[in-house]
């Protein structure tokens, strides 16, 4: 399967302003976009940028409260469970308009370990509440590990932790969002893992580790890494989402070399 490249828009052409970021990914080689939270904007104003553009939006996250501010989230939380569900409608608005292939749900922080139980089962039924909703929409659940280093106390962080949840939920609508610069950070080795486990993986994402920028700015070997994609079962996207050493057009030679 030929490899599919989106540009993730939080964090590549970031130099631009938001609504100019979806023209430079156009025209730099990117035949789709993936946003971590699309909600500044309308889902209307989105969908019109994104048709002036020719690109489809494969991906976006659920609202995660306070999670990018070092708060404990969302998803997890037993006691904003309403405020969840309340997220989940925000998306669905949104996944409506714009059809993404799939939506993500950041399961959040757990600080106090004598209620990591309740925290995991919140996460459980939050995700299988999110699956069922986006069911019928045509629209995969997907949910990922993060490294502790960058989030400290998050809830998922290992490839074999999404295998035990996708495990015991048994959802025909949720995946992993299997994201290699987290991976690696956490000591896994991607290539095996997506050659292993393709089949349950519906969207991968990557930057070059230990720092998070482009290809070849860190230890990771990314003609292995995207040769094990290609060969795999994996027919979905391959979202850059890295933060550029340099400009974002000067930190896609990787992108080049390929197209």
């Amino acid at each position: 399967m030929m490899l599919k490249f989106t540009a993730n828009l939080s964090l590549l052409f970031t130099e631009l302003p938001f609504i100019e970021r979806f023209a430079a990914a156009q025209q730099h080689g990117f035949s789709a976009v993936e946003i971590q939270f699309p909600y500044q904007l309308s889902p209307e104003t989105l969908q019109k940028v994104l048709q002036n553009n020719g690109l489809p939006l494969v991906l976006f996250n659920i609202a995660a409260d306070d999670l990018m501010q070092g708060g404990e989230g969302l998803a997890c939380v037993p006691e904003k469970r309403a405020q969840f569900r309340a997220a989940l409608e925000q998306a669905v608005d949104y996944a409506q308009v714009l059809q993404p292939e799939a939506i993500n749900v950041l399961a959040g922080r757990c600080f106090d370990n004598t209620r990591l139980a309740a925290y995991q089962q919140t996460f459980k039924d939050n995700l299988r509440l999110a699956a069922d909703t986006f069911a019928p929409l045509g629209i995969k659940t997907v949910f990922e590990a993060i490294n502790t280093y960058d989030m400290p106390a998050f809830l998922i962080h290992s490839g074999e932790q999404m295998l035990a949840v996708l495990a015991e939920l048994k959802h025909p609508n949720l995946f992993m969002q299997y994201d290699i610069y987290h991976a690696s950070r956490m000591g896994s080795d991607p290539a095996q893992f997506i050659r292993q486990h393709a089949d349950k993986i519906g969207h991968i994402q990557f930057a070059d580790s230990p720092n998070r920028g482009q290809p070849s700015t860190g230890e990771l070997d990314f003609a292995q890494l995207f040769t094990a994609i290609e060969q795999s079962s994996y027919a979905g996207w391959t979202g850059a989402e890295y933060k550029p050493v340099g400009t974002t057009a000067e930190s896609l030679g990787w992108l080049r070399l390929l197209l």
